[in-house]
This record gives C-alpha cells, sequence and structure tokens, in this order.
C-alpha cells in the first residue's frame, strides 16, 4: 500500500482513492456450503483485502466521512460481505460515529449473528446521542434474548442513559443487576453508578457507593467532586479534593473544574488561590471553560481586579470569557468597566450573544441606567438579531423598576408573548416595596402566592408595603395569612473564609464552638456604633413583639456573626469576605457601612443579588440595591 496522506486532520482524496482502487481488486465470492454461511470467503490473498476493508472503515470512522463509508457499504453488499459479523460491528460504528443511529441499528438488526461488541456499540452510541429511551429498550432487548453475555461497558452505558433521564427507579434496578452479576466493584460501573445517584439528587448514595469501590480512578474521584458540587455541598467537595491531593493522586481538568465551582459558591478565596497555583502547575489554566471558571470564581469571591488580572494574561479569548468579565463587573456595581468592556468585545471580532446582553442589562439596573438599557435592549434585536427571552426581560423589569417606573415595568410584563416568572413578580413586587406602591405591589404579590405558595418572602414584601403606608389593619392581616399558611422564610444563613476553613452562621447562631465570645464582642461593636449614630432599623423586622426584642433579633443576623467573627479572627487590616444566601437587609447594610468606618476594613459583602463593597463609612451600591 502507498503511504496515506493527512491535510488538517481531514480524509485525503488520495486516501480514499487508494483504498477504493484497492477494494475494486475484491473478486465476486464463489458460493458457500450452508454450513460456512456464517464464514467471510477466503481466496487467495483475500485477508488482506478484508483488512484493507476494516482498515478503510476505521478511517472513514475517524473521520465522520459518511459518503465514502457509505459507498465502500454498497461495496461489501455486492461482494457478499455483509454478513460477517466484524464487519458490520465496523458499519454500526461509522454510522453511530457519524451520528446516524437509524443507520446503526438496521445494519444490527440484519446482522445473523452478534456478539458482545455490536451490542455495546449501539448501546454507546444511544447514549452519547442523547437517545436514552432507545438505550434502555435495547438493553430489554439484549436480556431477554439471552445469548449475549453482559459487560462491565454494557452496564455503565446503560446507566449513563438513566443519568440522563434522572430515573431513581431504573438507576436503583440496575445497581440490583450490577449486585447480582458481580460487577458493582468493576470501577467503570461504579463510576457510572455513584454519577446516576448524584444526578438524581441522591447524593447519599453516591457517596455510599464511593466510599465502597476497591479501586477507584482519577474519573470516580472527579464524578464524586461534580456530584457534590451539583448537589450544592460546596464544603463536602473540597474536603473530597484535599483527600485525593493527599493521595497523590493526578487531577484533571473535570475536577480542578468542578474545585473551582466550589470555591466561587463559597467565596473561598485562599482555596481558590491553591487551586489557581495547581492549574499553573498542570498546565489546564491554557483550557478556556478552566481560565472562564477562575475569572468567575474571583469575582464571586469578591476580588474582581484578580478576575481581570486572570482575564487579561489570557491572548486568546472566546465570547464566553469575555461574558464572565462583564458579568463580573455588572456584580460589582462597576457599570462602566461592564460597557467598555461591551464594546471592546465587538472591536476585537465577537459577536454580543444574549449572555452578553444579560450582563450588560444587569450592569445598568444595578445603577439605575434606565435610558441606557433600554438602548441596549433594542440593539439586541435591531444590530445582532437576538431574541429577548424571559432573562433580558427579567432584566428590564428590574431597571424600570428600581428606577421607580413601577408603571412602566408593569406594562412590559404585560406585553410580553410568555407568562412572567416569579423572578419578574419578586422584582416587581420589590420595588414597590423601595417607592410604597400598593396598588401593583397588591398585583404582584396575588400572582407570587399562586406561583410560590410556600416563600414567605413574598408575605413578608407585602407586609413591608403596607407598613410603608401606615395601614396596619392590612399588615395584621398579611401576618396572619403568614402564620396561618404554611409558607416557611429561609433562614438567613452566611459564610466566612478564616485560615482557609469556611465558618457558616445561621441567624440566631448557637453552635459555633466560640459564639459566646462572638455575642460578647457584638454587643461591644454594636455599643461603639450607636455612639457615632447607629440606630437599629427595627422596621426590617416584621415580628410581633416589642422594639426592643425586635433590635435583639436584628442584632444576630447571620452577617453580624459572621462579620463579628472575621475581626476576631483575621489579620488587622485584612478585607472582610463574608457570602449570604438571602438580600441584605437594611439594618444590616447601615451596621456593615457604620463597621468599615469604626474598623477602618473593607467589608465585601455578596448577597443573592450583588456585592456590597462597604469603605469608610459607604457602600459601592451607592444606596442603589
Amino acid at each position: 500500500m502507498k503511504t496515506i496522506y493527512r491535510y488538517k486532520n481531514r480524509l485525503h482524496y488520495s486516501e480514499v482513492n487508494l483504498y477504493h482502487r484497492n477494494l475494486s481488486t475484491i473478486p465476486d465470492p464463489k458460493p458457500l456450503p450452508p454450513i460456512q454461511q456464517d464464514h467471510v470467503w477466503r481466496a487467495p490473498n483475500a485477508t488482506t483485502q478484508l483488512s484493507t476493508l476494516h482498515a478503510f472503515f476505521q478511517l472513514c470512522a475517524r473521520e465522520r466521512a459518511l459518503l465514502q463509508g457509505k459507498t465502500c457499504h454498497a461495496k461489501i453488499i455486492t461482494v457478499g460481505l455483509n454478513a460477517d459479523t466484524l464487519t458490520s460491528n465496523m458499519l454500526i460504528n461509522l454510522y453511530a460515529k457519524c451520528g446516524l443511529n437509524d443507520q446503526a441499528r438496521k445494519v444490527f438488526d440484519l446482522m445473523p449473528q452478534r456478539c458482545i461488541v455490536s451490542w455495546n456499540t449501539l448501546l454507546g452510541s444511544y447514549t452519547k446521542n442523547g437517545q436514552d429511551q432507545e438505550a434502555l429498550a435495547l438493553f430489554v432487548s439484549m436480556q431477554r434474548e439471552g445469548k449475549t453475555r453482559f459487560s462491565e461497558f454494557t452496564v455503565s452505558s446503560v446507566l449513563c442513559a438513566c443519568a440522563a433521564k434522572c430515573d431513581v427507579f431504573e438507576c436503583r434496578q440496575l445497581h440490583c443487576f450490577a449486585v447480582k452479576a458481580a460487577m458493582v466493584s468493576n470501577v467503570f460501573v461504579g463510576t457510572a453508578l455513584l454519577d446516576v445517584y448524584a444526578k438524581c439528587g441522591l447524593i447519599k448514595d453516591a457517596s455510599r457507593v464511593f466510599e465502597l469501590m476497591p479501586e477507584r480512578s482519577a474519573v470516580t474521584w472527579s464524578s464524586m467532586v461534580a456530584g457534590f458540587v451539583q448537589n450544592e455541598l460546596y464544603e463536602e467537595a473540597l474536603m473530597l479534593f484535599h483527600r485525593a491531593q493527599v493521595i497523590g493522586l493526578e487531577q484533571n481538568q473535570f475536577t480542578i473544574s468542578s474545585v473551582i465551582c466550589a470555591c466561587a459558591n463559597l467565596a473561598a478565596l485562599i482555596e481558590g488561590k491553591q487551586v489557581h497555583a495547581v492549574l499553573c502547575k498542570t498546565g489546564f489554566g491554557s483550557n478556556m471553560f478552566i481560565a472562564s471558571s477562575l475569572i468567575d470564581m474571583y469575582a464571586k469571591c469578591g476580588s474582581v481586579a484578580e478576575a481581570y488580572n486572570v482575564f487579561s494574561g489570557i491572548k486568546e479569548k472566546n465570547v464566553v470569557m469575555w461574558n464572565v468579565m462583564i458579568s463580573g463587573f455588572a456584580r460589582h456595581a462597576l457599570s462602566m468597566e461592564a460597557m467598555i468592556l461591551f464594546e471592546k468585545l465587538q472591536q476585537v471580532g465577537l459577536c454580543p450573544n444574549e449572555f452578553t446582553y444579560i450582563s450588560v442589562l444587569s450592569a445598568c439596573s444595578h445603577i439605575g441606567l434606565v435610558e441606557k438599557g433600554k438602548t441596549y435592549f433594542n440593539l439586541m434585536m435591531t444590530q445582532h438579531d437576538v431574541s429577548p427571552n424571559v432573562l433580558h426581560y427579567s432584566c428590564m423589569v428590574d431597571i424600570l423598576g428600581r428606577a421607580g417606573l413601577i408603571h412602566e415595568a408593569h406594562d412590559l410584563i404585560k406585553k410580553m408573548s410568555f407568562d412572567a416568572t416569579a423572578s419578574m413578580w419578586g422584582s416587581l413586587l420589590a420595588s414597590c416595596r423601595n417607592y410604597k406602591n400598593l396598588e401593583i405591589a397588591e398585583i404582584a404579590a396575588k400572582r407570587l402566592f399562586e406561583m410560590e405558595p410556600d416563600n414567605a418572602g413574598n408575605h413578608v414584601l407585602l407586609s413591608n408595603v403596607y407598613a410603608a403606608k401606615s395601614r396596619w389593619e392590612e399588615v395584621a392581616r398579611a401576618r396572619k395569612l403568614l402564620k396561618d399558611s404554611e409558607a416557611k422564610k429561609e433562614r438567613g444563613k452566611s459564610w466566612i473564609e478564616v485560615k482557609g476553613k469556611v465558618h457558616t452562621f445561621m441567624v440566631g447562631e448557637s453552635n459555633h464552638p466560640r459564639i459566646k465570645e462572638i455575642y460578647s464582642k457584638l454587643e461591644k461593636l454594636v455599643e461603639d456604633m450607636k455612639n457615632l449614630g447607629y440606630k437599629p432599623e427595627t422596621e426590617h423586622d416584621l415580628h410581633d413583639v416589642e422594639d426592643s426584642r425586635k433590635q435583639e433579633l436584628l442584632r444576630h443576623h447571620s452577617e453580624k456573626l459572621a462579620l463579628t467573627f472575621g475581626l476576631m479572627c483575621l489579620c488587622p487590616g485584612a478585607p472582610i469576605r463574608i457570602i449570604k444566601n438571602l438580600r441584605i437587609c437594611g439594618d444590616c447594610h447601615s451596621f456593615m457601612k457604620f463597621a468599615s468606618s469604626i474598623t477602618g476594613r473593607e467589608i465585601i459583602v455578596r448577597d443573592t443579588n450583588r456585592f456590597h463593597h462597604f469603605r469608610e463609612g459607604s457602600c459601592s451600591c451607592r444606596e442603589f440595591w
């Protein structure tokens, strides 16, 4: 055979023609006795010709050269080689690699004899192409036929199909099957099994499978770390990552990506920097997906300058990377920087997509740029042909509502071609509270009570509006409605990282080992603040109790406890970074401003909406939040 030439990873014409010339020399087969019908005809030099045929199929599959593969398929039908099992398996692989599962199935169904490779190839193709129901049906057919023995690949492929469907019942059935077939200890089956459990939200089952595995691969560890992150168990993800480091496991890009995500959600900056160092050693930092995650992590940890340093150090940036950086600026109320970056993105020849516009609209909402927001909203459709989705409309409702244009925001919701989300109505209700618009507040609240009957926060917001208008009877009725309903108000929780460990505080915390010391320090801090003019804003607490009791309840909000602990433990002058699961209340916002003035510290609080940077008695949000 002549040398095979390649050019830019594509099938070269000289290569294709070479194979066609060799195939054309295959003579027509002689008639075979009935007993030999399942064997390939072996004429002089036929083995070489068959090897050429198989090599060509492998080449077509690798290069996704469908046309040449079909031509060869026609040739083997002509010469009568389509009954050969190995040849049929290669055909199934060719069509599967080219995404033609229907053609692959036709070849499979016409096979007179199937071995395990035939079943596994088709199963894997169904799973890879998202045809999960077909994969499960094929597995059932294989089981009913009972002629072919299962392999680890068979079971792991079907488990992957269950993971995509998130079918817990089928997953448990396959788990039992794997135990019965003595395959559960296999590293591929175990990894697939824990992945299914994790994706179905059964993280305890996933962890149990992981711990019982006698052998674990790098993929196993990566899947378990990712499972913890998917189920928002970020601290557990970091602890597992440390276990992997202790045993010297070589890290892959998927594990590191999951760990970066965990650090971002915990605002664990120290841990994040350590992972960044690992990236520099392994060389994964050049991966665009990981680089984007790193930028996002620094931004979510309150260090937007570090995020921009990473962004600036990357030579070739894709639009995802630009979007992450623009979003980071927006969350930190650096709206001008976000808009400048939006213009630079276009200058380098990239086109803004729907996510770019979500970020830049969000930037406008954080500082009340109404006209600029309207301009971007129109530009999105007219210049870049991006159809606004529910998130873009949500941003516009937020922009209008925050600026006090309540009726205009409500009109926009009514004009939309799709139903408003709970997030939209919630944003509108919050704006009504800020601007004391009772009329629209009642409309928004009614919708929210229907959409989120278990969310007590909506009752609280409506009660706030009534209280602001001195409608005390309605306030009492709203409180009674909340009390009688099964709605639950999410309990406040805050996190702070101290010396590489993340500490969690709940409102009214009592379990922390240093809680008595924290409360004592907090009392002194409040007294110092009162001397400077701090006064607890008790209107932010809706408990039906005396004013003194309201002050006590406000004092024990989780972010205040986290701040006090940070003042006790962090180095003098070091910034204090806190992450919170709810929107920061007005009293805590005022408290943080006074605290930054008294302590001389920068205090960074990330709530559900945005970042607040408190410095020298003022906040970066400029009271627009």
